[in-house]
């Protein structure tokens, strides 16, 4: 990938697409009456998606498997923030805070460490992307808590979980570089992540585990099969696109998010948002345009 590359149509195409992808199954775990039960069978899905296509794929090259067992950690550190912060916060507080933060982290990693340079038109796209972001949580004029330390519970597992999405991008993003394989790193980055959440709850539940899977098994299943195409989409972009702007495409899924916080939960969608939608929608535009 040469210094300042941008992406092409194919690639623009699968990270919006897994934007959408994402943004659904973050809806379907926030409206989820059994969020514990409704991830234990989203990490499920992947796993057993993941065992059945592992014997069509390479192995990951030896070179990648420190960064997917570090990506591994990464991903369930994240998936125990978002049942942490969606406890607290609606989808349309969350989401756009938690996504939001992750290109500015994974911009300034991707130019620091790994030499990747922005053009000066992608580089306002970054900024409008990010710009629109921050204008989307409303943070002042949403009541997130009754006192400061209400607010602060609310935000403090939204933007931890933002690290965590920086820090597995970055990860998966080198990892699957080195890979040789999408398909392979994608297999065994589920496969391996699907298993322990599930242990530890089964461990804490025990025999009432299976009633409350069966009465959530729609939505878990439904919600796992997302999160692997989602993933499995940007991880593909990953290998031939600049990590700062498939990370900052991918963040598009804010704006399917705060529309389904809106029309399906209720929430607040007002003129705010809509101006920030375009600001980072223009965002994208600069992103893309040619140089």
């Amino acid at each position: 990938m040469s210094a300042g590359a941008g992406v092409s149509v194919a690639v623009t195409a699968a990270v919006l697409a897994a934007a959408v992808l994402h943004a659904g199954w973050n809806a379907l775990l926030k409206g989820a009456g059994d969020r514990l039960a409704t991830v234990v069978l989203l990490d499920l899905t992947g796993l057993v998606l993941s065992a059945l296509v592992l014997p069509l794929v390479p192995v990951p090259a030896p070179a990648s498997r420190g960064l997917l067992g570090l990506s591994v950690l990464l991903h369930l550190g994240y998936e125990l923030l978002l049942l942490a912060s969606y406890r607290v916060g609606d989808l349309s507080q969350v989401y756009p805070l938690a996504r939001g933060t992750a290109p500015l982290l994974v911009a300034g990693y991707a130019g620091l460490v790994l030499g990747e340079r922005l053009a000066p038109v992608q580089l306002l796209g970054l900024a409008g992307v990010c710009a629109g972001l921050l204008v989307l949580l409303e943070v002042g004029r949403v009541p997130l808590g009754p006192a400061p330390l209400g607010r602060a519970a609310t935000l403090g597992p939204a933007l931890a979980t933002g690290v965590f999405i920086a820090a597995y991008t970055v990860a998966d993003g080198l990892g699957v570089r080195r890979s040789g394989t999408v398909l392979g790193y994608v297999a065994w980055l589920f496969l391996l992540h699907g298993l322990p959440i599930p242990l530890v709850v089964l461990a804490v539940r025990g025999r009432g585990l299976a009633a409350r899977l069966r009465d959530r098994l729609g939505v878990g299943v439904a919600a796992g099969a997302l999160s692997v195409a989602a993933y499995g989409l940007v991880l593909w972009a990953q290998r031939r696109g600049a990590l700062a702007v498939v990370a900052a495409l991918r963040e598009t899924s804010v704006l399917v998010a705060a529309l389904i916080g809106s029309l399906v939960f209720g929430e607040r969608f007002g003129r705010r948002r809509v101006l920030a939608a375009a600001v980072l929608a223009a965002g994208i535009v600069f992103l893309n345009a040619s140089r």
